[in-house]
């Protein structure tokens, strides 16, 4: 593996192409506790372009110009005003925009290890950047690193203005602008008048709040791919279904089962989804891995959009944090001695019941005691899964094709996170980006029960 020295040719402030309307954005339920977290940092990774790199860096800035114009607040800063809330104030302070070189570098070299390779993290700016430093500098950053035989596009966001819906709908959004698109259909929605809006005021030090967990301890990162058949095969092992040859869910079988035995199939719990079956997966692995006590509470953490679960809905294209993350504690005795099946639906159920009462419940207890969102793994038990397989990052073709890879940066990395993103093939494939420590990675790596479903074993 060549240096992995990333070299800055230049940097500059890009504004948007229209002068925005005078606005000031403020902070919701979802988008105060990421004050303490870091700038999201997510990109793309590119064959290289038919055109001259020069040609590419400015057609990059003159589209992020236009793309600001859609979506104002990332080229304002915070304000906290003297009563103590935060607003975004839209006032154009512009973002930066980063063209950088590391041309000893192949895709082969990004994509190609076990480990995520140390040389994706100097891909993106604002480097383990805290969120709240967004009052004093850009909420946006973009990096454009050409590499020998591509180019890797990588986005920094504030995380107290955008989810993972929010981020992956202005990327797309730059992406089609890049294209061509002269009409942007799906438009940010900047409304805050829902319940996630409140009165509470969040107290924070006067240098502003730190992450909640240690950025040097020794971590691995590895990117385990899932495909269609292999989730398919998980799902029906998890609902206790037959596959038929072509790795479909035997419909003649499932039919002739409901009409023969109508009275159990009322009191059959639910269908697990692929997702849930997989997260009980590797809940189970990790768990193995650890070599826990069968005594010591394990935590499952995910990360639900709210949107949907409001009464009344929020707008899909709601921009800012909607986003609540939902706990389920098991002991490792538990995790271990019952089936996947039983670990899945402990996942299912806690998903099912976030309606709408459950999201003002939450945004009750967050008034009562307005705080931080404490992110890390503090008794050594705990995954914590991020991002969404559902995201189109693979919808990002900025005019010569869709990307390679997804890939993300340093920000919120430690031992237990975990990234959903679909397979680049689709159809419902997936890839898990693990974060663990190295012995528990080691684990994992020969734990069969885990390993069959990865590609490649």
């Amino acid at each position: 593996m060549p240096s992995a020295t990333v070299n800055l040719v230049s940097k500059c402030t890009i504004f948007p192409s229209e002068k925005s309307s005078p606005n000031y954005l403020k902070l919701s339920v979802s988008d105060l506790p990421m004050l303490s977290v870091h700038y999201i940092q997510k990109g793309c990774l590119f064959t290289r372009p038919p055109f001259p790199i020069p040609q590419l860096i400015s057609l990059l800035k003159i589209n992020l110009s236009h793309t600001l114009t859609d979506f104002p607040p990332l080229a304002g800063r915070f304000v906290t005003d003297s009563d103590g809330y935060v607003y975004i104030n839209c006032n154009d302070d512009g973002v930066d925009f980063v063209h950088a070189t590391a041309t000893h570098i192949c895709i082969r070299d990004v994509i190609g290890s076990i480990d995520v390779p140390h040389c994706v993290k100097e891909f993106f700016p604002l480097d383990r950047t805290v969120s709240y430093r967004g009052h004093f500098i850009p909420l946006l950053a973009v990096q454009v690193t050409e590499l020998a035989d591509g180019v890797f596009i990588g986005c920094a966001v504030n995380h107290s203005v955008t989810d993972g819906t929010s981020f992956w709908n202005f990327f797309n959004t730059f992406a089609e602008v890049s294209r061509g698109v002269k009409r942007i259909v799906r438009q940010p929605d900047f409304t805050r008048d829902s319940v996630l809006i409140t009165n509470s005021v969040l107290k924070l030090p006067a240098d502003g709040p730190k992450v909640t967990f240690a950025g040097d301890a020794p971590l691995r990162e590895r990117i385990f791919s899932f495909s269609r058949e292999s989730i398919q095969r998980l799902k029906a092992k998890t609902n206790n279904q037959k596959l038929n040859f072509d790795g479909e869910i035997n419909i003649v079988e499932l039919i002739a089962k409901q009409s023969n035995d109508h009275l159990k199939i009322k009191t059959e719990s639910a269908e697990i989804s692929s997702f849930q079956s997989l997260c009980a997966l590797l809940w189970r692995a990790v768990t193995r891995a650890r070599k826990f006590p069968s005594s010591k509470m394990t935590t499952f953490r995910m990360a639900v959009n709210c949107r949907h679960r409001l009464q009344p809905k929020l707008n899909p294209l709601y921009f800012g944090n909607a986003i609540q993350s939902i706990p389920t504690y098991v002991s490792a005795g538990d995790v271990l001695s019952h089936d996947l099946r039983w670990c899945a639906e402990q996942l299912n159920k806690n998903v099912k019941a976030h309606d709408d009462f459950m999201v003002r419940k939450f945004v009750g207890d967050w008034e009562k005691d307005p705080r931080c969102f404490p992110l890390g793994n503090f008794d050594g038990a705990m995954l914590t899964m991020g991002s969404s397989p559902r995201f189109p990052m693979y919808e990002n073709d900025f005019g010569w094709g869709r990307p390679v890879a997804v890939r993300s940066g340093r920000a919120n990395k430690f031992d237990g996170k975990i990234s959903a993103f679909p397979g680049r093939e689709g159809g419902g494939s997936v890839d898990l980006e693990v974060i663990l420590s190295p012995e528990t990675m080691d684990a994992l790596e020969s734990d069969p029960e885990f390993m069959q479903f990865v590609n490649g074993y």
